[in-house]
């Protein structure tokens, strides 16, 4: 059986290419995974605090300059992994990241006019850095 060197290119083209695939869906996971530890309540606020509508209970908000307080939850939740492969250079480039529908986002993440901005996409990207990191730096073979 005599194998080409087209065909040997061509399966180590294809190999790469669905290992790319799938470090992109790995690593956008792991940055989801520390979007949910950056909006989670865990590294405590120092906003005011305010009774949830509706309930008894309450939660402290955010202040200015942290990231948003835990308060239904729905904006940590909405975050969903966004792997984006695109042509270029005669290949694909693959790219990981995270894509949320909530209105709001936007808004905590830059401010208003009438609302100070509550950060956190650059905490997200530090916090999952180290992990991605790892997945790319395996070796192919």
């Amino acid at each position: 059986m005599e194998v080409s060197f087209k065909q040997v290119h061509q399966q180590v083209l294809q190999t790469i290419e669905r290992q790319a695939k799938s470090r992109t869906i790995r690593a956008a996971n792991a940055i989801k995974k520390a979007s949910n530890a950056v909006l989670s309540n865990a590294g405590g606020r120092s906003g005011k605090i305010y009774r949830k509508p509706h309930t008894s209970s309450t939660y402290r908000a955010s202040a200015p300059g942290e990231s948003p307080a835990l308060r239904t939850g729905h904006l940590r939740a909405s975050w969903r992994p966004l792997p984006i492969s695109e042509m270029a250079g005669g290949g694909k480039v693959y790219t990981p990241g995270i894509h949320t529908d909530v209105p709001y986002a936007p808004m905590l993440e830059d401010g208003t006019p009438h609302i100070a901005a509550r950060p956190y996409a650059d905490q997200i990207k530090q916090e999952a850095w180290p992990e991605v990191k790892q997945i790319y730096e395996q070796p192919y073979f």
